[in-house]
């Protein structure tokens, strides 16, 4: 974030009327797997508890969240901070990967793998409190668009969301139906069960040619201008209540073009809609 910040993310967002609420603070990474076999698991619980305290002060206020940098797991606070106003919250994602692996499956152990498998209550050995959370979300409420990793999870023999999940559009299906006249945001947010819903947006849903600083590129992907679209007709949903845009990382963005791009998107996101 700092990066981005020097990038100009601040000030561009600041004149659109976005108030810059600061960094989280959160702890140093172990190294270590935990029993539930998700890596920095005391990390991950204050990841977690800060995230969902922000969040919640936030919806207080009157106003939405738009939390940026950092990992996927930080969806994991946000869906806990809809809930505690008493909805049952979906989530849709617009993500290249399902983020659904078994923690002792995965080889690295990084939450990013693993968040929406914990989200659905298929992780045990958690620490609380993140285990008396769960499930935070149910299949019903689940959107996904752009995932692209259907042959490493089948060669895992990890299984696929899609056919579970409320919605399921992988990159090419995306591209085709935007193509079309058709909106899969739209979609997407009709499919699922749930009146008020997160919109999380990792990066490495982008083709690797858009944006190529993210931890684990694949072929295929989006457009910048495919997720122009898709992150406004969800962000304009009455039931969107905060997004999160993540898995920039800057080490392999030395020139920092990529950093440009990002604020260029995000200032473009919240221009098409009152933040």
């Amino acid at each position: 974030i700092a990066v981005l910040r020097a990038c100009g993310l601040a000030g561009e967002l600041g004149a659109a009327g976005v108030h810059d609420a600061g960094d989280l603070r959160l702890s140093e990474p172990s190294g270590e797997r935990g029993p539930s076999g998700v890596l920095n698991e005391e990390a991950l619980l204050r990841l977690v508890g800060t995230t969902r305290d922000r969040v919640v002060r936030t919806h207080g206020a009157g106003t939405r969240p738009l939390l940026v940098g950092g990992d996927c797991p930080v969806l994991l606070g946000a869906v806990a901070a809809i809930r505690d106003r008493g909805a049952a919250p979906g989530l849709i994602m617009l993500d290249g990967h399902e983020d659904a692996w078994p923690p002792h499956l995965s080889e690295t152990g990084e939450g990013s793998d693993s968040e929406i498998a914990i989200a659905l209550g298929r992780v045990p050995d958690l620490p609380d409190p993140i285990a008396q959370m769960l499930p935070l979300i149910q299949p019903s409420a689940l959107a996904f668009l752009g995932p692209r990793d259907r042959d490493e999870i089948a060669s895992a023999g990890v299984e696929s969301l899609r056919g579970r999940a409320a919605f399921f559009a992988d990159d090419l299906e995306i591209s085709a139906t935007l193509e079309s006249g058709g909106d899969p945001a739209s979609d997407a947010i009709q499919a699922i069960d749930a009146h008020e819903f997160w919109l999380h947006i990792d990066l490495d849903v982008l083709a690797t040619e858009a944006l190529g600083a993210v931890d684990y590129p694949q072929p295929g992907g989006i457009d910048w201008g495919e997720l122009d679209q898709l992150a406004a007709t969800a962000v304009g949903a009455e039931g969107c209540r905060g997004v999160s845009v993540v898995i920039y990382n800057p080490d392999l963005d030395p020139d920092r073009t990529d950093a440009s791009k990002l604020v260029g998107f995000l200032s473009r996101l919240i221009e098409r809609r009152s933040w």
